[in-house]
């Protein structure tokens, strides 16, 4: 049975978790499709942007609890590899969030590039009230949310509303439901009208920033400033804005 569908319409790929059986939980088969799909977004051209949803009342409810009891060894691809792919993604990813989230299905939110949700869902760490820490996943959020928005949540298990994963940095947006296809909608025909190789550097630019100090920051964004000023996709952008045309990359 497919637990993960894998679309693309106009240079974007939506990759859809779909177990609703078991709340989208990170399965060896669905870690297995998303890491699957994942590289064949990677790998397509064509591909401008990826949208990770879920189907059914829930976004990931984390880890397989029944398939960790089992016994068996696990298989595919482990949920360190899986969070690493994302935040390492050549195509920016949009968590676009059908439900609530729980556990290790807010590592996959966090590790997208933009995250958004209905306003209606609730999210929580629930590692420490079955024993066990949010280890592996602390090392996305931690990357996205306040350091003591991190500290309340994982510590205490506690649910929280999209409002205030919106403000703990977890979420870009949130939106009322019936607003939330043209919220991301917009972001993908954002994707879809920039120059790709520029949204690829760009998307790396700031996880390198980060590790630098300030005067080697400033090194790094001069020569990076340079080599796009003269790039032949910069001319091409520049002749299109003095045309008032849209650029030959734009779709």
């Amino acid at each position: 049975m497919t637990v993960v569908r894998y679309e693309v319409e106009r240079g974007i790929a939506t990759i859809t978790l779909d177990s609703p059986r078991n709340r989208n939980a990170l399965s060896n088969a669905l870690r297995t499709g998303l890491a699957e799909a994942l590289a064949s977004a990677a790998g397509d051209a064509d591909v401008r942007g990826v949208v990770l949803t879920g189907a059914g009342p829930a976004f990931c409810a984390g880890a397989d609890l029944k398939e960790a009891a089992s016994g068996e060894p696990p298989t595919g691809p482990g949920i360190p590899e899986l969070l690493g792919t994302l935040l390492d993604h050549p195509k920016p990813v949009i968590a676009r969030l059908n439900g609530p989230a729980r556990a290790g299905g807010l590592g996959l939110v966090a590790a997208c590039d933009i995250a958004v949700a209905p306003d209606d869902v609730t999210f929580a760490f629930t590692e420490v009230r079955i024993g066990v820490a949010p280890a592996v996943i602390a090392v996305a959020c931690r990357l996205r949310m306040t350091p003591r928005a991190l500290s309340r949540y994982f510590l205490t298990g506690e649910t929280f509303s999209a409002a205030d994963a919106v403000a703990s940095g977890l979420l870009t947006a949130a939106a009322p439901r019936d607003e939330l296809d043209a919220l991301v909608e917009g972001m993908a025909d954002g994707l879809r009208k920039a120059e790709p190789k520029a949204v690829a550097r760009t998307k790396r630019l700031v996880d390198e920033l980060a590790a630098l100090d300030r005067a080697d920051a400033f090194a790094l964004a001069e020569r990076l400033s340079l080599e796009f000023f003269m790039s032949p996709e910069a001319a091409e952008g520049r002749l299109s804005f003095f045309e008032k045309r849209p650029p030959s990359w734009a779709r």
